[in-house]
């Protein structure tokens, strides 16, 4: 049993449990460069259908997705530098922090893959058709009409995907990494005051998911913008329609009645 429950701790471990905010960001930054570059390699052979490619890409996406990170940390901790010591490379002494960022980095990759996939799917083939009726070229039709579309669609699932990170990055404690929840688990040995401790933990990743949640959709409205209503044009429409409504009206009154013949 730990001490008694006391609420002035919560407060005096937020300034402990920041400075390792750092670390936590780093994992997800780290994580999504390497996910978001193996996202793009991956998709691009299950776009085209390349046949071998395509199907290691199926397997690695099957792996990733169907698996938990943490048997994922695990393998790539303890078994990856065993399997490279066969061909003579020792990464032994190597950080953790790159176990722990080339980890979650391909995790994330298996979900950026499917993320692009269906994002690109999603556009429509008649306007690629008709981009390549008014002359452009394959990659020009990709960047300018396929590309700005699928990254709005993309945007509310990639919002999901680095919240989740974020979330699976208390994870990494297990192997050492002295990041947000391995300091809570730290302060709460030392002190045996757990619950205070998790409950400052709980605040901090709740502050930073809503702020990374409103930046963006703050992003996701921008790419939107092209498709929300313009309101000085709804207004424009407004008066001339009433304009136009006055004039008919007008006519009529101007006439004796009954139509020309």
């Amino acid at each position: 049993m730990g001490a008694p429950f006391d609420f002035t701790y919560i407060f005096s471990y937020f300034p402990k449990l920041l400075s390792t905010l750092g670390i936590t960001l780093l994992i997800v930054a780290g994580s999504l460069l390497v996910g978001i570059i193996l996202g793009f390699l991956i998709a691009l052979p299950r776009l085209y259908r390349i046949p071998v490619v395509n199907t290691l890409a199926r397997v690695y996406v099957s792996f990733f997705r169907g698996t938990p990170i943490l048997i994922q940390l695990f393998l790539f901790y303890y078994g990856l530098p065993e399997i490279l010591k066969l061909v003579h490379i020792d990464i032994s002494r190597a950080p953790v922090l790159v176990f722990v960022i080339l980890t979650y980095g391909l995790h994330t990759g298996a979900f950026m893959s499917e993320t692009i996939r269906a994002s690109v799917t999603a556009v429509d083939r008649g306007q690629v058709e008709a981009a390549y009726a008014m002359g452009m070229k394959g990659h020009q039709a990709f960047t300018r009409i396929v590309l700005p579309q699928a990254l709005a669609i993309a945007v509310p699932v990639f919002s999901n995907l680095v919240i989740a990170l974020l979330k699976d990055t208390s994870l990494a404690f297990t192997l050492g990494v002295m990041e947000m929840t391995g300091k809570a688990d730290t302060l709460g040995s030392l002190t045996q005051h757990f619950v205070e401790a998790y409950i400052s933990l709980a605040l901090i990743y709740l502050a930073v998911s809503f702020t990374l949640e409103k930046l963006l959709l703050t992003l996701e409205r921008r790419l939107l913008r092209h498709e929300q209503p313009d309101p000085a044009g709804q207004r424009r429409f407004r008066i001339q329609r009433k304009r136009s409504y006055r004039r008919m009206v007008a006519s009529i009154d101007s006439g004796k009645g009954g139509a020309d013949l």
